[in-house]
């Protein structure tokens, strides 16, 4: 027995063995805390000033938009040229774009208007900065094979520090304020920064500079869109991202309207949604096979679905972090499963093109479901936008169920 719990250990954590990808794991690991610190103090503080479920949509749109505009162009480059450059630069500009915020809100020059540009920046950088994250994991590893729990693995460091992050961020809040978790962000930056300057890649990366920009980019899109499995997965994250993903950004007003709590009461909704999401991030990782992937993906789109749809009818704060469970399970599941899926079929020259379209489904489309659901919320109430995005995202469950077939091509 023992040797068997042992034997799942090493298989969970097996990507790991990779120098690479243990400084990637272990930088990512700090500066995530400061970015989901920083998420949840932003949130706060724009309803904070303003009040408005409306606006809390609003700056969900303008930080994820550039990501829909920019990142298909974004992974043309991302194809040519040294994707480890790109990610130093970005994390360098992301810790530039949270000390200002930081500044702004300590001396209490902070408006909105300053928010609104801040988080367009923040979308800029993210732009360049998520293709080329989910592209560059391939060249971490040193074993092919390691690659599935590699993409687990940054879900589960991702969601371990959405689970801790956000506990620690509400209570921060509640005693100085948002300004501290700004600056905690900014300088978490320099953990990830260091180990990436850290890591030497031998050259994996097949670029593709024989191209103009035009004709990478056209290929890209006609090889993304010609295969049906690759396909039918973007469009499936697309759905998500616009009515099962949104329901996040109206968090802060679900836990002060609906729960009637604080900025505590939010920190332990985020921490529940993490909880969830890295138990499932952990599940991944202990898989060894992407058989059956498709049957996992459906199921818990589904589950998802109604997870959000029954977080609507509640107003107790205990069932409602028992079901934002639920839905940070099912949801990562479905995420780490659909990526997986795709970066396996993936062509290495073409990867990085292929998840920036991945990357514009994920964080483009969700901008749009931000400032749709912040318009409905705000005209016929969370508790309404939760069963009408909840309802969508369960039907389009059912839709997979059907479509699933196609990723067998």
């Amino acid at each position: 027995m023992d040797s068997n719990k042992f034997q799942v250990i090493r298989t969970i954590f097996s990507s790991l063995r990779s120098r690479n990808y243990r400084l990637y794991f272990t930088g990512q690991g700090i500066s995530l805390l400061g970015t989901w610190m920083q998420n949840i103090a932003l949130s706060w503080l724009v309803y904070r000033l303003t009040g408005s479920v409306f606006l809390l949509g609003l700056i969900g749109f303008t930080t994820q938009i550039p990501t829909f505009v920019l990142s298909p162009f974004a992974g043309v480059w991302i194809d040519r040229y040294d994707r480890l450059k790109i990610m130093i630069l970005a994390q360098t500009f992301f810790m530039i774009q949270a000390s200002v915020m930081a500044l702004l809100v300590l001396f209490h020059l902070i408006a909105v208007w300053h928010i609104l540009v801040l988080s367009l920046v923040f979308g800029i950088i993210s732009a360049f900065d998520a293709p080329a994250r989910q592209s560059l994991v391939i060249d971490l590893i040193d074993k092919p094979e390691d690659l599935s729990n590699a993409i687990a693995l940054n879900s589960a460091i991702f969601n371990g520090a959405r689970l801790i992050g956000p506990a620690i961020a509400g209570f921060i809040i509640a005693l100085v304020g948002e300004g501290i978790c700004f600056l905690l962000n900014a300088l978490s930056f320099i953990a990830v920064i260091t180990a990436l300057m850290k890591i030497h890649i031998s050259n994996k990366q097949a670029v593709s500079q024989q191209n103009d920009f035009w004709k990478s980019f056209r290929e890209g899109f006609q090889y993304t869109f010609q295969s049906v499995p690759i396909r039918t997965l973007i469009f499936t994250v697309a759905i998500l991202s616009l009515f099962g993903f949104p329901f996040i950004v109206l968090l802060p007003a679900y836990a002060k309207e609906i729960l009637l709590g604080g900025s505590d009461t939010l920190g332990f909704l985020m921490s529940s949604l993490g909880a969830g999401a890295l138990i499932g991030s952990m599940y991944m990782a202990s898989r060894r096979s992407v058989i059956g992937l498709e049957k996992l993906i459906a199921l818990n789109i589904t589950l998802f679905g109604v997870s959000v749809l029954l977080a609507s009818f509640s107003s107790v704060l205990y069932l409602s972090l028992f079901i934002l469970f639920f839905c940070g399970l099912s949801m990562i599941l479905s995420l780490s499963a659909m990526n997986t899926v795709i970066q396996t079929i993936a062509e290495d020259n073409k990867r990085g093109r292929v998840m920036s379209f991945y990357a514009m489904a994920l964080m483009g489309a969700q901008p749009i479901g931000n400032l749709l659901a912040g318009g409905i919320a705000s005209g016929l109430g969370i508790p309404h936008t939760f069963l009408i995005f909840g309802s969508i995202t369960f039907f389009s469950g059912i839709w997979f169920s059907v479509a699933r077939k196609s990723l067998g091509k």
